[in-house]
Order: C-alpha cells, then sequence, then structure tokens
C-alpha cells in the first residue's frame, strides 16, 4: 500500500540527519518524494554524497538535489568539529554509485510542491533553501500542509553559543525569513533533545547489540560525537538531536509528549551577534 503522506526533507546531512534519512526511508507511513541538500554541517557538495550514500544504504531511488552553498548573507560556520570532515565520522565511506539531479535544490522544491499541493516539509538543517524557495514562489506557504522545522533554543541554552541552536544560528536571516513567511510551521527545538531525551550508556548498549547492516553505520556515525561527551561531561551518552526528533515529523508532538504544547514564537534577533 502506497503511504498518503508525502514529505521532503532538506538536510544538510551529516550524521545526525543520516539517521533521520534512514528512520524516514524505511518507515511504510510516508513517502520521501525527494532530498534537498543545503550547506551546514558540511558543505553542501560533502552533504549531496552524504544523503546519496544514506538512501543507497537504504535501497531508495530517491533523488537528491544540492542546494545553497552558504548563508543568504554570511560565510559558511561548518560543524566539521563535531561531525568529522565528511560529516559521517571520518570512517571512510566509499562514494555511493548515485548521482545527484542536475536541476538545483531550489527550484527542485518549488516544482515538487507546485506539484503535490499539501505535501509536508521537514527542515533538518539551516533555513537557506527555504528562504530562496520562498522568494522565488511566494506563494509556497499556501500550499504546504505542514512544516517541520528542526531549530531554535526558545527555552533553554543553545548548543553552539549560550543563546543560539546551531541551525539558526548558522543563517539567521533564513530563519527569519523561513519563520515569517505565513508557512504552518511546529518549531522542533534544542529543548527537546535534552534531559530524558539523552541517549544513555545502557541504552546505547542495547543499540549496539542489534547487529544489523544500519546498525553497523548508524554507530560508526555516532563516534565522533560520543567521543566529545564522553571528553567534555565524563560520561558515555548521545544527545543526538535526530532519533528524538524524527517522530515529531510523523505525529504531532503535542500528542507524543503530553507535558509538550504548540509554541508561537516571534523572531527578534536580527543578527547572529544578537
Amino acid at each position: 500500500m502506497t503511504p498518503s503522506r508525502k514529505i521532503l526533507i532538506d538536510t544538510d546531512t551529516a550524521s545526525d540527519d543520516a539517521i533521520a534519512l534512514i528512520m524516514a526511508l524505511r518507515s511504510p507511513d510516508v513517502s520521501v518524494l525527494a532530498i534537498t541538500v543545503v550547506a551546514g554541517n558540511v558543505s553542501a557538495e560533502q552533504g549531496t554524497r552524504n544523503a546519496l550514500f544514506t538512501t543507497e544504504l537504504c535501497g531508495s531511488e530517491v533523488p537528491v538535489f544540492t542546494g545553497a552553498a552558504s548563508p543568504l548573507q554570511r560565510p559558511l560556520e561548518d560543524a566539521s568539529w563535531f561531525h568529522g570532515q565528511d560529516g559521517l565520522g571520518d570512517h571512510g565511506y566509499q562514494p555511493a554509485a548515485r548521482v545527484a539531479e542536475d536541476e538545483s535544490a531550489v527550484d527542485a522544491i518549488v516544482r515538487i510542491i507546485q506539484a503535490n499541493r499539501g505535501i509536508e516539509l521537514i527542515t533538518l538543517g539551516p533555513l537557506t533553501n527555504l528562504a530562496l524557495a520562498l522568494r522565488q514562489w511566494p506563494q509556497l506557504a499556501a500550499n504546504v500542509s505542514r512544516c517541520v522545522v528542526m531549530g531554535g533554543a526558545p527555552c533553554c541554552e543553545g548548543n553552539v553559543t549560550p543563546a543560539a541552536e546551531y541551525n539558526f544560528w548558522v543563517d539567521p536571516e533564513a530563519a527569519r525569513a523561513v519563520l515569517r513567511s505565513q508557512l504552518p510551521i511546529e518549531l522542533v527545538g534544542w529543548q527537546l533533545s535534552r534531559g530524558a531525551a539523552v541517549v544513555n550508556a545502557q541504552e546505547i548498549e542495547s543499540i549496539l547489540a542489534l547487529r544489523t547492516k544500519l546498525r553497523n553505520s548508524l554507530s560508526d556515525r555516532t563516534t565522533p560525537p560520543r567521543g566529545l561527551i564522553r571528553a567534555r561531561l565524563g560520561k558515555r551518552a548521545s544527545t543526538y538531536r535526530i532519533p528524538l526528533r524524527w517522530p515529531f515529523c510523523c505525529i504531532r508532538p503535542w500528542r507524543w509528549l503530553p507535558q509538550t504544547t504548540p509554541w508561537t514564537y516571534r523572531w527578534t534577533t536580527e543578527s547572529r551577534e544578537g
């Protein structure tokens, strides 16, 4: 049976986003129409290679499109210090046999939404591609049924500065444009990746015990972050955002967590320094 829910995923594919892609591509509940890649954790070119590798790992032929190579108004500040130079933990994975589509990610976003009114958008990285797509076709906002944005730190300290969450910090101008666009946004912030969401040592052992091809890949990809957390916090744990957040893409968060309620935000930050 073909899933009735159609989604488009925009990502800056490093190790955490790759986990989300695997979860989406393996889900029987959604049909992933396209993956568009934006610069963020790694360059757009490396993110595209990582997305292609991940789709091939899942046996999927979903098209992958390369998008913006830098934020709207500032140089890219990548997160290779956290995810490794290749974004997947620097394990030397063989390149995928597949190649990206010739069409740009921005053009693809506009075209696919025009052809699939009511589609759902899932954004896992900086919002540069989506901001450019809205600039190209402002009616985009009225033709999306749901837009789940992974970004922001509305009620906790950030993960890249005391105040900022990485995806919004990298391209605050794009975040500002998207949040003001009238898209039906559900903002899944950094606060939902903390506390009880942290994968502890016992849970890590349970995952490692699965002994499957996908488990091996996921474990390899989380090596640099787990090592960094051990060095900085003195404990074995993972604060990876995606394993928690992917369920938010499939069901509304306030139905999943009783203590979680919808948030309405007013965007006030005018610059990275602010």
